[in-house]
């Protein structure tokens, strides 16, 4: 038995079977490059689904990491630390927002925004706004609060009852939102990109529409950019691209490139939406995580990745639509930036496609179902992604179809 047999007989008999992992046990990388336990190399463009903003084992960001922990990793929320307070200066500095609350996880950010929206509104005294609306096949996590605003009623499966006064419209149908807001709605929240739900690109009348009847209505605007935001669409938020600004943002993914680490956006308006002591989190802004999200900050600067995610989300939006021309495994492509996505035909596995992948060298995931995603470190390489596309293409050539 070899060593990575081993250790996916072990992982079969230790850990909880909610994952189902490819049947291969990485163990360390290098910037689009991963090795597992059995020597084999493969090509990620996957990036841990948009979360290695700068790539594997980035030298400055490990080095970042490593010079915090020896200098101070934690300290409870009761004291300052000074790497939270510089980082919540730089994401102000970049954003149209004015404070930070850090949390460990997207999920978390999502947790924070809907708490924030609900005790906005009581502490205005408008105690009726506890509603919200979201959108069909949008995903905003997996604790029970993001998990009710998540669109997708897979992940509702046995976990009911979920929190009340949650309606879902179509995503992209402005009329559908104008009909769901009322005066018992205490924000609307919207991905600018569904990515797990198929990377379904958000329309300008849409995002438009959703500020201005939020503005009209009186409810909160939330957006969503755990996938989308820290330069993955080729802006530093994908808000950019719309000219909207929410009344607050989640933030997570490529914030710590790696490192666990979250962050909810507000303005200024509604930042006393949580007053002292209604909302905490032991870890949330801890120097450590911080000291990460930081060196990413300094990576993208330094490497110009917000424009490399720009002009190579070009090329790769241009490049998987020739390739969908040629193949007949495919039906269309859509996305932004580097965050991209192949649709597959009707007739084509999904499943076993990606696991064809997989045994190719090339890591990707799907999102929405159907949908091959594409979502590389922002420091990729135009050869990588020739390279990756090439491996796909063979790959597609004779797409693995349904029984």
């Amino acid at each position: 038995m070899t060593r990575q047999d081993d250790m996916l007989r072990t992982a079969k008999e230790v850990q909880l079977g909610n994952y189902a992992p490819a049947p291969f046990v990485l163990t360390h990388g290098r910037g689009r490059r991963v090795t597992d336990a059995s020597g084999r190399e493969y090509l990620d463009l996957s990036a841990g689904i948009s979360v290695l903003s700068v790539g594997h084992s980035h030298p400055t960001l490990s080095s970042a990491i490593g010079e915090q922990a020896a200098r101070l990793m934690h300290v409870s929320n009761i004291f300052y630390n000074d790497r939270a307070i510089e980082l919540a200066d730089a994401i102000c500095a970049r954003t149209a927002f004015d404070k930070v609350y850090f949390s460990n996880s997207g999920s978390e950010a999502n947790e924070a925004m809907l708490k924030l929206a609900r005790r906005y509104h009581h502490e205005r005294g408008d105690e009726k706004r506890v509603r919200f609306v979201s959108t069909v096949n949008s995903f905003h996590g997996r604790t029970m609060g993001s998990l009710s605003l998540t669109g997708q009623p897979k992940y509702h499966e046995g976990m009911k009852p979920l929190i009340e006064g949650v309606r879902f419209i179509e995503y992209n149908d402005p009329r559908a939102l104008a009909a769901a807001v009322d005066d018992e709605t205490a924000a609307v929240i919207l991905e600018p990109i569904q990515a797990e739900g198929g990377i379904i690109v958000g329309t300008q009348e849409f995002l438009e529409g959703a500020r201005r009847i939020c503005d009209e209505r009186g409810a909160l605007l939330l957006l969503d950019e755990i996938q989308t935001g820290y330069g993955r669409t080729g802006k530093f938020l994908a808000q950019e691209h719309y000219g909207v600004v929410p009344d607050a943002c989640s933030l997570a993914k490529g914030i710590g490139g790696g490192f666990p680490l979250g962050a909810m956006a507000v303005v200024d308006r509604v930042a006393g939406g949580l007053p002292l002591g209604s909302h905490a989190s032991t870890f949330g802004g801890n120097p450590l995580a911080c000291a990460a999200g930081l060196a990413v900050l300094h990576i993208l600067d330094e490497e110009g990745l917000v424009e490399n995610a720009r002009v190579l989300g070009e090329y790769l939006a241009g490049a998987l639509a020739e390739l969908d021309e040629r193949l007949d495994a495919t039906n269309g492509t859509r996305g932004l930036g580097l965050l991209q996505g192949l649709v597959l035909a009707d007739d084509v596995d999904p499943g076993a496609t990606l696991k064809a992948v997989h045994a190719a060298g090339l890591l990707l995931t799907l999102a929405g179902g159907n949908v091959v995603r594409i979502s590389p470190s922002l420091n990729v390489t135009r050869d990588e992604l020739e390279e990756g596309l090439a491996i796909l293409e063979r790959v597609l050539i004779e797409a693995p179809r349904k029984p």
